[in-house]
């Protein structure tokens, strides 16, 4: 698994979750929501502290992750973010 984010969309999570340094930010499973890459799931977003990094990504002084624990929801696909410009938002892709 591959991650991957835009810089664009690295500085919307750095306003949006308040990172005045650095920081590291964790993409993990969790049950219910929308959009998600397989049906009943989601994923999450949170500052946390690895414990078990499976991948990563550093943008700025941002670290983007995903723990040994959440492969699994990836299903060897590689996760995208992009700003998306319309919407103002970041938009998660799965390739």
């Amino acid at each position: 698994m591959k991650l991957d984010i835009s810089n664009e969309a690295a500085i919307w999570y750095k306003e949006e979750l308040e990172i005045d340094g650095t920081e590291e930010i964790r993409f993990f499973v969790r049950y219910g929501g929308v959009g998600g890459k397989i049906p009943g799931f989601s994923l999450g977003v949170k500052k946390d502290h690895p414990q078990s990094v499976h991948t990563s990504k550093t943008v700025g002084n941002i670290t983007f992750y995903v723990e040994d624990a959440d492969v699994w929801y990836f299903e060897e696909s590689d996760l995208n973010i992009e700003y998306d410009e319309q919407r103002k938002e970041p938009r998660m892709k799965y390739v």
